[in-house]
């Protein structure tokens, strides 16, 4: 929608409609009422999202034991507000400082809403484009940090002063942490069991099945156990929840920025999409860690799409014609921190085609040019496959079974001990229909796996080819990721506010000149 709109037109009396009310005057029609701009696309999707974020915040802490308690004898949180002014709030409607949060976040959406209006409203030489951007900005991170990014600090520190195991999710954080520790002590965490730590206690004992898998790969424990190291000598504690802090800030600034800045309306929807994803928004106040490895993955793209906005010419390939020349070091950097990403969890590992497509884009312009751009393709991408192996190679080194146990088996539904049918997705028809008598029965969710996921892997590997840009690059591995997990044993909520992370920038990620057909 375009953010300027034309002056009213000048008005013919004797062409007025016949419906007009009596005693019209000329300059009744001409009113710029007429002309007064719609409000902008961005302030009703913020309302939206601001919204629904704060109901499930609300919903999530409703379901805390104690929590009005924890919150107000808090060493720090409960020195915030008087005595007084927390037996006025009473412990009914949630915490004194969720509250103000939430006030604090509805203020903003006021201004915002406020701004955007008065901003359509002017005439297009008196718009100040800039300042209306800056301000509008400053109050999206505004709400961003009262709805998610200081909750998930309220709920680290809660935890602290509680037991280990409250105001956390169990492999998230409870998990990595014990792997962290694990890692740090020479021990593997792949061959060890998570009894003797505060995971124990977590959640129902039958869905404890976790206790003998780590399903996570190292880089997710070895990138934090230098944080968990400063953090200890700083703080004397530590909480998992540091890193995921860190990395989701970063990735909201870089993800933001492959927003065509042409577009500021896009760059806001996009930070809008990205910091209050109604789900992955919870993931990080809870601490489960897709965030993570969506972070890395926004730092490849970054770094990509400088790499490609440095080529000389970006005309599109031809069958016949010589590739651009672009020096193979350019593309190092995304490289590696893509393949960070896929030493991190195997749901990355989806994204490596349209990844490796991207890397030889001005090689290919059909699916037809796929087998000759291989070679450019290991040139250039060469240090995600040595990251990858340098992460996990020791780990299959020091037990191949253990790790393959943990990181696939598990999760498959064929260790001995395994991950029960759950969530969202096809597997309840399975449950409803397939006579089992258990959701930890085995089931051969491979078949429809494979059933679903190859045809989707040549029919958008064939668009990506034909249409090689960041921005589809997200939407294909969306779109596969998302028909894998569908007819898997388990669509876990949290995957869902992934899906929608990487569909949010494959939609309004820029495609200047990088490899647009």
């Amino acid at each position: 929608m375009s953010e300027h709109h034309e002056a009213a037109p000048a008005v013919d009396t004797a062409s007025r409609p016949l419906t007009e009310p009596a005693g019209a005057t000329i300059a009744d029609a001409s009113q710029p009422a007429a002309a007064l701009g719609r409000p902008g696309w961005d302030a009703l999707l913020l309302a939206v999202l601001l919204l629904a974020r704060l109901r499930i915040n609300s919903m999530a802490e409703a379901s805390l034991f104690e929590h009005f308690e924890n919150v107000t004898r808090h060493s720090l949180l409960g020195r915030l507000l008087s005595d007084q002014a927390e037996a006025a709030f009473g412990p009914w409607f949630g915490d004194p400082i969720a509250l103000l949060l939430a006030a604090l976040s509805l203020a903003a959406l006021l201004v915002y809403l406020m701004i955007d209006l008065a901003a359509v409203d002017r005439p297009r030489q008196q718009q100040p484009k800039s300042a209306t951007q800056r301000a509008k900005l400053a109050l999206l991170w505004l709400i961003i940090a009262g709805t998610v990014l200081l909750p998930t600090l309220k709920l680290a520190l809660l935890r602290h002063e509680n037991l280990p195991h409250s105001y956390s999710h169990d492999g998230g954080v409870l998990q990595t942490e014990a792997a962290i520790d694990f890692f740090l002590s020479g021990r593997n965490p792949y061959s060890e069991d998570y009894r003797e730590t505060p995971m124990a206690e977590w959640g129902l004992p039958e869905f404890r099945t976790a206790l003998d898998h780590y399903p996570y790969l190292p880089w997710t424990f070895v990138f934090s156990a230098p944080v968990k190291l400063a953090s200890d000598a700083l703080l004397g504690w530590y909480d998992q929840r540091f890193v995921y802090l860190l990395v989701f800030v970063a990735a909201l600034i870089l993800a933001t920025r492959l927003a065509p800045a042409s577009r500021p309306r896009w760059r806001l929807a996009l930070l809008m999409l990205l910091g209050l994803n109604p789900l992955m928004g919870l993931d990080l106040i809870f601490g489960q860690n897709d965030l993570f490895v969506w972070a890395w993955i926004v730092l490849a793209l970054w770094f990509l799409a400088r790499a490609l906005a440095s080529t000389a010419h970006r005309s599109p390939p031809t069958v016949h014609r010589s590739p651009l020349t672009v020096h193979p070091s350019a593309f190092w950097l995304p490289s590696l921190f893509f393949g960070l990403a896929c030493a991190s969890k195997p749901t990355a590992w989806f994204m490596a085609p349209f990844f490796a497509l991207l890397l030889a884009w001005d090689q290919i312009a059909s699916w037809r040019d796929i087998p000759r751009a291989i070679p450019t393709m290991l040139r250039r991408g060469w240090p995600a496959l040595a990251a990858f192996a340098l992460l996990v190679g020791p780990y299959l080194l020091w037990n191949a079974d253990a790790l393959i146990d943990d990181v696939w088996r598990w999760a498959a539904g064929s260790a001995a001990i395994h991950y029960q049918i759950w969530g969202w997705g096809a597997s309840n028809f399975v449950l409803a229909f397939g006579g089992l008598a258990s959701r930890f029965d085995s089931w051969p969710f491979w078949i429809l796996e494979v059933a679903v996921a190859l045809p989707l892997l040549l029919w958008l590997g064939w668009r990506q080819a034909r249409r090689n840009t960041i921005a589809a690059a997200c939407w294909h591995y969306a779109l596969l990721l998302f028909g894998f997990l569908y007819v898997s044993r388990f669509l876990n909520e949290n995957y869902l506010g992934y899906l929608l992370a990487f569909l949010a920038m494959g939609y309004l990620v820029g495609e200047d000149g990088v490899g647009e057909r």
